[in-house]
């Protein structure tokens, strides 16, 4: 009976760990899944593009720049580019090309390859 009790214990304990963490995946590995990118190299990726000359960017050394808009929380907002719903998608063509997204709007294209935007969105979706 005791061990039928130590083990129902040891289960119970089990459960509401796993309870308590439920809906609390790591940021990163919850990055990685929706975009395909490694975060890691997407704050690299962040450095090389020079997004920084242009954006605050949390997590990233001197990106206090104040020409568009900080992307502290960007992974929560809803839109982006003042049109576009909020996708991993839609960021990776935003980061690529967004003169095509909007001709009006200030940010060039930077020749951002597919697998830097798949790791900048990566990292930009940590910021929630």
């Amino acid at each position: 009976m005791r061990i039928a009790l130590e083990a129902a214990a040891v289960l119970f304990a089990g459960a509401l760990a796993t309870a308590c963490n439920y809906g609390r995946e790591d940021p990163i590995e919850t990055a990685r899944k929706l975009t395909g990118g490694e975060p890691e190299r997407g704050k690299a990726a962040i450095g090389k593009y020079g997004c920084a000359g242009c954006h605050t960017i949390p997590g990233i050394p001197d990106a206090t720049a104040t020409v568009g808009p900080p992307l502290s929380n960007i992974a929560s907002r809803q839109i982006l580019g003042g049109h576009l719903t909020n996708t991993p998608d839609n960021m990776r063509h935003w980061i690529q090309k967004p003169q095509e997204v909007d001709p009006k709007n200030v940010m060039p294209d930077m020749g951002v390859t597919d697998q830097d935007a798949r790791d900048i969105t990566a990292y930009l979706y940590t910021l929630k």
